[in-house]
């Protein structure tokens, strides 16, 4: 039996265990199980992994996608430069056990984002400035696409809010939400920007898949915006995952 599972605290519920779950029944996969391994402290990561050596595979969710970097061997080009893991592949060959960590949030905001961007999307502006906005940033790097951070509390090499106005808007027209904004239970909350300088040259990218439309893409396709949600991203990310589980 190959056994990949999910480390965090808590975890009181999982996309992962339902959509992996979801998938070996579909794809008629009998050899292979996904579980919840509910860790406090990162500390006992290591004894996790020798304890069971028919682990092949972890996802990495908070708090720990920081501190179990300090538990492998390996990490690919996307991880070390964002400086966080979520994906871990486990080799057990001749007696030794080898420890890669991947970013695939970086693979799945790429991948879900680029069919959507136009000529003109050569600016963004990223709302938040926490851990999901690093795998934002490292994706627009790569794509050629400048952008200003913007953030509620002064921080350096970021903008505030109150900075945004209709001038900024105009040049800046991706939009991306990386804050908790407009998820459920809080619905009616969304990034603080003039959304009546919105116009149809605009892409809102919303990290937030639940609700599927947030606020703020409610609003910014009010006023003319093409508009995504991170469901494909989360999709996206799970599937790379199994994919380096078993390249």
């Amino acid at each position: 039996m190959k056994k990949f599972g999910l480390i965090g605290y808590p975890l009181s519920h999982s996309f992962s265990k339902k959509h992996f779950s979801e998938k070996f029944a579909k794809e008629q996969i009998s050899d292979c199980e996904y579980e919840l391994y509910p860790i406090e402290n990162i500390s006992s990561f290591p004894e996790l992994i020798i304890a069971d050596e028919e682990i092949r595979g972890i996802n990495v969710t908070i708090p720990h996608k920081l501190g179990v970097m300090a538990y492998l061997n390996h990490l690919d080009e996307a991880a070390a430069e964002i400086g966080a893991v979520n994906c871990v592949d486990i080799r057990r060959e001749n007696g030794k056990t080898v420890l890669k960590g991947y970013n695939t949030d970086a693979y799945g905001f790429e991948a879900s984002l680029r069919p959507f961007l136009k000529a003109h999307h050569t600016k963004a502006l990223v709302f938040g400035d926490g851990g999901a906005a690093k795998a934002v940033k490292y994706v627009l790097n790569k794509l050629g696409i400048s952008f200003l951070v913007v953030t509620r509390k002064p921080a350096a090499g970021t903008i505030l809010y109150e900075a945004v106005d209709a001038k900024m808007m105009e040049e800046y027209t991706l939009l991306i939400n990386t804050t908790p904004l407009g998820m459920s239970p809080n619905v009616e909350s969304c990034p603080e920007i003039p959304y009546e300088s919105i116009t149809e040259k605009h892409l809102a990218y919303d990290l937030v898949y639940n609700p599927e439309v947030t606020k703020f893409l409610e609003r910014s396709a009010a006023s003319g915006a093409a508009t995504k949600n991170g469901l494909e991203m989360l999709y996206l990310q799970a599937e790379r995952s199994w994919h380096i589980w078993n390249s």
